[in-house]
């Protein structure tokens, strides 16, 4: 049996490899790395797959995020609604700028965003919302833009974990994750759904004019060279990952089901464990699985199930260990142990398993056999 790894790159790039190879020496020999056809073939393929207007590349996800924030340039100490249970980096941005992110709970089954808490803590200085689409499902999209549309707020989705996803609204109207706020941002990490073989991002938007001015900012602030109209920053995402890009994109349904096959055979395995909550879907969203992550019951001692498939050469990650609102870099927003009680526990208790394209059924087999054998 192949190591079991996290993420199984090298199994992928095997299945690809020619295809690649072929994509980057046109890039090579064209010698066009930065703006190349590359970069416009990929954008205008992943405006088709997502079906939005407009798709403005960036050199990563979290560059997508700010760069949206800039275009709005929303006053020093504006509020930004973002769930604490998150990656550092939604919240890194919205510091960055000035801005001041108010902590929002998530539910306990689905990790998303708290819709309640989220309109509780609305106030007079808040400007925006930011969603994660975590662990590759939607948040509740619908209910997020209604109380976004009373409450006069701009959506900006994070659907770094959840490319590919489909959100169902109760009309029938199906999206995709990343295209129903006023902006999307998504990260090509490589362990990502849709990963490069570098760093990579992109902005999703169907407003031309907001687009306009995304492209301006990743640019330097020029829409004509030499010519600054606002403060940018040097954002691009090079030809190169463009063209790794643009070949997995053709794949990035059959690597989602793939995950998806994964996870269900974990769902069925651990069903009925009693110190196991596997994950739960929402009946609105599909699932791509960017992790596949339980919940251990109180008791179970969660460094000592990691220590054990350790141990039995079975990785395993923590996502995510602490809250941003406990998060040292964050104290000066006063933020307490307590505060959001969801967060708190679900860091306590998440363990995240091997998942990606290419596991073997030997593979998941033993990862299943070493986790039941824990207790």
């Amino acid at each position: 049996m192949q190591p079991i790894r996290m993420v199984d790159l090298v199994g992928q790039y095997e299945k690809i490899k020619e295809e690649v190879k072929k994509e980057v020496e046109e890039v090579l020999d064209s010698s066009a790395f930065i703006n190349g056809p590359a970069v416009h073939d990929f954008q205008s393929n992943l405006e088709k797959y997502l079906h939005v207007k407009n798709v403005v590349p960036c050199a990563n996800g979290t560059d997508a995020l700010q760069v949206i924030m800039m275009a709005y340039d929303f006053p020093k100490g504006a509020e930004v609604l973002v769930p604490s249970y998150t990656y550092v980096a939604t919240v890194e941005v919205i510091a960055l700028l000035g801005l001041k992110p108010v902590f929002v709970e998530v539910y306990p089954d689905t990790f998303n965003i708290d819709i309640e808490d989220l309109e509780a803590k609305i106030s007079d200085k808040s400007v925006a919302v930011v969603p994660v689409h975590l662990y590759g499902q939607c948040a509740d999209m619908e209910r997020i833009l209604k109380v976004a549309k009373n409450h006069d707020l701009k959506v900006f989705e994070d659907t770094a974990q959840a490319i590919g996803a489909q959100f169902t609204f109760s009309d029938g109207r199906i999206a995709k994750a990343g295209t129903m706020g006023d902006a999307g941002a998504t990260s090509f990490f490589p362990s990502k759904n849709l990963g490069a073989y570098g760093d990579g991002g992109a902005i999703m938007t169907n407003d031309d004019d907001l687009a306009a001015k995304l492209r301006m900012i990743v640019n330097h602030g020029q829409s004509k060279r030499y010519y600054h109209d606002s403060i940018g920053v040097n954002s691009r995402l090079d030809s190169i990952q463009a063209a790794i890009l643009k070949v997995k994109l053709k794949y990035l349904d059959g690597y989602n089901e793939a995950r998806y096959r994964v996870a269900q055979k974990y769902s069925q395995a651990f069903s009925k464990v009693g110190w196991i909550t596997t994950p739960v879907e929402s009946d609105f969203s599909t699932h791509v699985y960017h992790q596949y992550t339980l919940k251990l019951a109180d008791g179970v001692d969660r460094n000592g199930l990691v220590e054990h498939l350790a141990e039995k050469e079975v990785p395993s990650m923590i996502y995510y260990p602490v809250p941003n609102h406990l998060q040292r870099a964050y104290s000066y927003f006063g933020y307490k142990a307590g505060d959001m009680p969801n967060t708190e526990d679900l860091c306590s208790r998440v363990i995240s398993l091997p998942i990606h394209t290419e596991m073997s059924e030997e593979q998941q087999n033993t990862i299943i056999e070493q986790v039941l054998s824990f207790r």
